[in-house]
């Protein structure tokens, strides 16, 4: 060891309570699978899908802030996952749209106590987004639903302090 402390141990014990993803329709040929992919996520840490998560799909990343919020001021859930990709073209287009979004997801979590998880990729290539949702390798999807996971227990464990 090189003088650095040892991170403690990341919990991942189901906190109870509802989740939600929010997931961006544009390019869905790589959301889909993102989802797909924080469902599994889900699944694989005891959380039941059918039961205990809602999927809410909007037009495009720059819309899912609205409904993080929508969600979270109606109460109900343990944290909210907004997932979508947003990839880099020929114009100014994907600051304003991947900025808009990741403020926005920000302010919701800051303004309401709900966790907002962004797992929207901001990629430069569609090759790096296909990578980043790729379910043989690390799906952005999955880790977006373990840090959920792990933020709705935070949260639950300081609630009344």
């Amino acid at each position: 060891m090189t003088g650095e402390k040892e991170r403690p141990a990341i919990e991942l014990n189901d906190p109870g309570g509802r989740f939600a993803i929010v997931a961006s329709r544009f390019n869905a040929f790589v959301v889909e699978r993102m989802v797909e992919g924080c469902v599994e996520g889900f699944r694989s840490h005891g959380i039941d899908p059918e039961g205990r998560l809602d999927v809410v799909w909007v037009p495009g990343a720059f819309e899912i802030p609205t409904v993080c919020a929508h969600l979270a001021r109606a109460g109900g859930h343990a944290a909210i996952v907004a997932i979508g990709a947003v990839i880099r073209g020929e114009t100014a287009h994907f600051e304003h749209v991947a900025g808009a979004a990741a403020q926005g997801v920000s302010a919701v979590s800051i303004e309401t106590g709900v966790p907002c998880i962004f797992g929207v990729l901001t990629t430069e290539t569609v090759e790096q987004a296909e990578e980043r949702a790729d379910p043989d390798r690390e799906n952005h999807g999955y880790h977006a639903a373990c840090a959920a996971i792990e933020m709705a227990g935070l949260v639950r464990r300081w609630e009344g302090c």
